[in-house]
């Protein structure tokens, strides 16, 4: 076999490859969103989660499945992670459904969120570019918006919160360009892991748009 004919094997398998963890990614990623909407249907009259609670079950539950990303326990924390984040938003969107205008800010904010998806997903993936440039803007707008939340903390201010709210849909547009990238370039081969990321942004954006729905709505 010439030098030609093992490049273009090598071509092929890489393709094979690219095409096998988009597959299990969309796949696992779809799942984990099922669970997630049925985990916050079934959490829509309970109360509250604690903040620290939160925080520990979710950061807990994410390190989890990093850590363990390359065993099939991966698949167990994933779905332990998205069921616990769909749980802690359950009782939010049941009473924002209790509201007037709370089911068309729900409607319109996963309306909004499959749009960014598809249309940023479609276009990384038709134009098959390389977006790791996007590494130092993501950095530099986790810091700023790690910031903004300390800052929020101890001094609430509504146009602050606004101002985050953009500032991690852009984030997060910018995580899935970059990840979607890195799976059609050969930058990532773990499925569980880009499913985590696209999920976590996801998220972002779905959360944001609501918060911005009920804030231009009057809701909020």
């Amino acid at each position: 076999m010439n030098q030609v004919d093992v490049n273009v094997a090598r071509r092929q398998e890489s393709a094979v490859e690219v095409n096998k963890v988009l597959k299990n990614t969309y796949l696992l990623l779809a799942m984990t969103l099922a669970f997630s909407a049925f985990t916050a249907a079934m959490s829509a009259n309970a109360p509250p989660v604690n903040i620290w609670m939160f925080l520990i079950g979710a950061y807990g539950l994410l390190f989890a499945t990093h850590a363990l990303a390359n065993s099939p326990w991966g698949l167990v924390t994933v779905f332990a992670f998205t069921g616990f984040m769909g749980y802690t938003i359950g009782p939010m969107i049941g009473a924002l459904m209790s509201t007037a205008s709370g089911s068309a800010v729900v409607v319109q904010a996963l309306g909004g969120t499959a749009f960014i998806f598809l249309g940023l997903s479609g276009y990384a993936l038709v134009t098959r570019k390389d977006f790791s440039f996007l590494q130092g803007f993501i950095f530099a707008g986790f810091l700023v918006l790690l910031a903004a939340m300390v800052i929020g903390i101890f001094f609430p201010m509504p146009a602050l919160s606004l101002a985050m709210s953009v500032g991690f849909m852009l984030f997060s547009s910018a995580i899935i360009l970059y990840q979607t990238g890195a799976i059609i370039n050969g930058g990532e081969r773990n499925y569980i892991l880009a499913t985590i990321t696209l999920y976590v942004s996801l998220y972002n954006i779905f959360m944001s748009l609501v918060h911005l729905l009920m804030a231009f709505s009057g809701d909020d």
